[in-house]
């Protein structure tokens, strides 16, 4: 039998491989919360007033509900009056 004494955990690579998965979360979840709160997101006062003039006037403007019924169902909307 070898009666040699073990290696300190230390210095066997596979530890640290161990390790960097979880230590690179963390960096990275400190990393986003520093952005977070240094550059918050604008807030939106004007909803909707810039898409409205993106999009053509037409008389196919159904509402969200009718529309997400239609991509369900494959039944078009009543037309608007």
């Amino acid at each position: 039998m070898n009666k040699q004494p073990g290696q300190p955990w230390w210095k066997f690579g596979h530890v640290w491989m161990v390790f960097a998965g979880p230590a690179v979360v963390v960096v990275a979840s400190f990393i986003t919360l520093y952005l977070a709160i240094k550059i918050p997101d604008p807030v939106v006062t004007s909803y909707g007033q810039e898409s409205k003039a993106a999009v053509p006037a037409s008389g196919n403007m159904a509402p969200a509900m009718q529309a997400r019924n239609h991509a369900a169902t494959g039944v078009p909307p009543p037309a608007e009056p």
